[in-house]
């Protein structure tokens, strides 16, 4: 297992019901020893004008559950998961229902962490794959 400890969906879904994951209706469904997979509806939230799936919520999601996968791998009294870099190519369009975002670790080192998610539709074809860079850095004291 690649988690700093044990992690229920419930705990996962609190961080992801706030700010803009909460906005976008975000949850978690899955976490294994080393992965975590979240789903995001498609609705006029996450549309561009011409009714698709927008890029932009896509690298929402994937930052997102990135993001929360790394701060899941470290010690979060001291540590904190930041977003360095994001790349997606977006495959193909979706106009409605549900996209899944499957997240698995490519490298976790002390500093840096690097996420390979892939967005899939509801018949499981490739819509997005991101890699998302994460900075680990000391929390500052506040």
């Amino acid at each position: 297992m690649i988690w700093h400890r044990e992690y229920s969906l419930e705990e996962v879904n609190e961080l992801f019901a706030i700010n803009m994951t909460g906005f976008l209706d975000i949850k978690a469904t899955s976490i294994s020893d080393n992965e975590i997979i979240a789903e995001m509806p498609v609705n006029e939230k996450v549309k561009q004008p011409y009714g698709l799936l927008h890029g932009g919520a896509s690298c929402v999601l994937a930052e997102s559950v990135g993001s929360i996968a790394s701060n899941m791998v470290v010690d979060a009294n001291v540590y904190a998961g930041v977003g360095l870099e994001i790349n997606a190519n977006h495959i193909r369009p979706v106009t409605k229902g549900k996209v899944t975002a499957i997240c698995k670790p490519l490298h976790i080192g002390k500093t840096t962490h690097v996420w390979d998610i892939k967005i899939n539709n509801e018949r499981g074809a490739l819509v997005c794959i991101s890699r998302l860079t994460i900075a680990v850095i000391k929390k500052p004291s506040i």
